[in-house]
């Protein structure tokens, strides 16, 4: 048998996340983030149908994900968000790098004079998540200098929001204000039209001051809200319905049948208390499943939570199936997703992980084998 899960990805659940951007925002171009394979949903097929749904741009984070896209027949627009390394695979595959410094903006000028060319980039404004971009509190200087450089057309101004979820409004209205401070100096000095960008999926949910010329969903194409307490109402709740669009799932490898005080698995954490039965999982944390989800999380099987018992090993994880009936070695187990009228979602697993959505959705469906459907949602 092959190792690890399936991860069965509902294109059409995509669309209707992308559908639900789109009566937010209303009539701004969309750049999807399919970056991190799409957020473990598997980038080529989501970014065709994203492209085929109408969103205007795609982005990544590495040329390697953007040549991947390419050789796959994809000629979206592609925004590369951090690579300052590859600068050639800019040309070759027609891609649109973010500057986020000034020994980029000089190479890239240097090989499109080279090439007798010229290429659009965006430029990355550090506004106060202190990572990337341009420092500045105005207008930085080196924003001028690369919107003079030869070859270069500053086509996109672009930050980031330092709060994942926008928990701290006030911050995020600091970074916002700076980035229309250094907007109004540069459009000065450029002519042309340039895409101003800022809003995250956090953002598109809880602040419609932020979506300025386009927006950049992430989490939200996948089904899920960055926001602490999803379930809270926002100022476009009458718009909102997520829907997410992984399921992953596998199988029971084998049933043991153990008699009380039997040790389950490493360090004998769990212990059964009366005749159990045991289900072990062809899944491990080799294949994405955290080791801190042992003896905490559940899992889905004949449409009934059971619980992982035990350490969660390499390679195996274990269930108790003792109150689960006729159930047999190879039944559907889900690990993330529905089954019955029950679902594990990734934000019940990042709880329990004392991690976030992201980290499950990537760990889980960059180590899965992945199954495409087409399933209309309601």
């Amino acid at each position: 048998m092959r190792r690890g899960a399936v991860a069965e990805i509902n294109l059409s659940a995509i669309a209707h996340n992308l559908e639900t951007v789109k009566k937010i925002i209303q009539n701004r171009p969309i750049i999807s983030v399919v970056k991190a394979d799409a957020y473990g949903h598997g980038s080529v097929e989501v970014s065709k149908k994203l492209i085929k749904e109408g969103t205007s741009y795609l982005a990544v984070a590495f040329s390697s994900e953007a040549i991947q896209l390419r050789d796959a027949g994809i000629t979206a627009p592609i925004i590369v968000l951090f690579d300052s390394e590859d600068i050639t695979s800019f040309f070759d595959f027609n891609l649109i790098p973010v500057i986020h410094n000034m020994n980029t903006a000089s190479a890239i000028s240097r090989v499109a004079r080279e090439r007798r060319t010229s290429i659009k980039v965006h430029v990355k404004i550090d506004t106060g998540m202190g990572r990337l971009g341009l420092s500045g509190t105005s207008l930085p200087e080196d924003l001028v200098k690369i919107s003079k450089m030869d070859g270069i057309e500053v086509g996109g101004l672009m930050s980031h929001f330092s709060d994942a979820d926008l928990s701290d409004r006030s911050y995020a209205l600091f970074q916002l204000e700076r980035f229309h401070t250094i907007k109004a100096g540069i459009f000065k000095s450029i002519k042309g039209t340039i895409l101003t960008h800022i809003a995250n999926s956090a953002a598109i949910l809880t602040f419609e001051a932020a979506y300025l010329d386009a927006v950049r969903p992430g989490l939200m194409l996948y089904g899920y809200s960055p926001l602490q307490h999803p379930a809270l109402s926002t100022q476009h709740s009458a718009l909102i319905s997520l829907m997410p669009a992984m399921k992953v799932k596998t199988i029971i490898l084998t049933i043991r049948n153990l008699p009380p005080n039997s040790p389950i698995s490493y360090g004998r954490t769990f212990i059964t208390r009366r005749q159990s039965k045991i289900g072990i999982l062809p899944v491990g944390y080799a294949d994405g499943y955290s080791r801190l989800l042992s003896n905490s999380a559940e899992v889905l099987v004949k449409g009934r939570r059971v619980p992982v018992v035990g350490r969660i090993c390499m390679d195996l994880t274990m269930i108790d199936l003792t109150d689960i009936e006729d159930v047999s070695e190879c039944d559907e187990v889900v690990i993330l997703g529905e089954q019955g009228n029950d679902a594990i979602t990734a934000y019940e697993l990042a709880d329990k992980a004392k991690t976030i959505p992201y980290e499950i959705l990537t760990s889980l469906g960059s180590h899965s084998r992945k199954q495409y459907i087409n399933v209309q949602t309601d």
